[in-house]
């Protein structure tokens, strides 16, 4: 399944204990749906790509704007009014040309997101609203798939790998969704939670390592502290109560 020049693409990454060519072709096999082209989609698309995932489902609506550009590194100047989800397929596609990346620009919402989330394996929830964001959590409790959920504000991250049943999902943690705002944000914040986001699905899809299952990872930028607690089920949870 892979080439020579992937091979030499992914030789350093398959040094690695129980990786080898075995699990890269397990990652050439697998699909990821990236809820989000923006602080937090870009840096975990970007490394979802550099380490053959084999097909990225990008989705997003909106259009790049200049205000976007401190921290949304998918995208640059040229590309002001394109798409996101456009945008990101282009930077994708020059990043790694093994992998295949599907623009999706289309809205996340109760009817549309089976038929965008797809075939996928696992959703990373990139959004900066709740109400999508719960959307997505239901499609992943009914598709019984991983969501891998971060949020970002100012300097500091949130984080957690959630796989309902098995763990509480994203209502379990947030009942009520916050009230909606323009919230200040330094790039460098989403890079490293997107980064791990991407952490976190890589070594799902390759079947290494300790995912932060059930578990939400909070990351103090301006302390450079982090935290990580226990997420408990919650059983009367209104999206995942009664399901095994």
């Amino acid at each position: 399944m892979l080439s020579e020049a992937e091979l030499a693409r992914y030789d350093r990454q398959m040094l690695m204990p129980g990786w080898g060519r075995a699990v890269q072709e397990k990652l050439k096999a697998r699909t990821v749906f990236v809820a989000g082209a923006g602080g937090l989609g870009s840096p975990a698309s970007l490394y979802l790509a550099a380490a053959g995932v084999g097909h990225l489902r990008v989705c997003d609506f909106d259009e790049v704007q200049l205000s976007n550009l401190n921290r949304q590194i998918l995208h640059d100047d040229t590309r002001l009014g394109v798409n996101k989800a456009l945008s990101a397929q282009t930077t994708l596609r020059r990043i790694n040309p093994h992998v295949r990346v599907t623009a999706l620009q289309g809205r996340i919402t109760t009817r549309s997101v089976d038929r965008l989330v797809g075939g996928a394996d696992i959703i990373l929830d990139c959004m900066d609203n709740y109400p999508t964001r719960f959307v997505l959590n239901a499609a992943a409790i009914r598709k019984r798939i991983p969501l891998v959920h971060a949020s970002i504000r100012g300097l500091e991250g949130r984080l957690a790998f959630l796989r309902p049943p098995r763990t509480a999902c994203l209502r379990c943690m947030i009942r009520k969704a916050p009230a909606p705002e323009v919230f200040p944000v330094v790039g460098a914040a989403p890079g490293v939670i997107g980064s791990l986001q991407a952490v976190e699905a890589v070594k799902f899809l390759a079947g290494i390592g300790e995912n932060l299952t059930g578990r939400l990872l909070i990351w103090d930028g301006v302390r450079m502290e982090q935290q990580v607690f226990s997420v408990p089920k919650d059983p009367s949870c209104p999206a995942c109560r009664g399901r095994r």
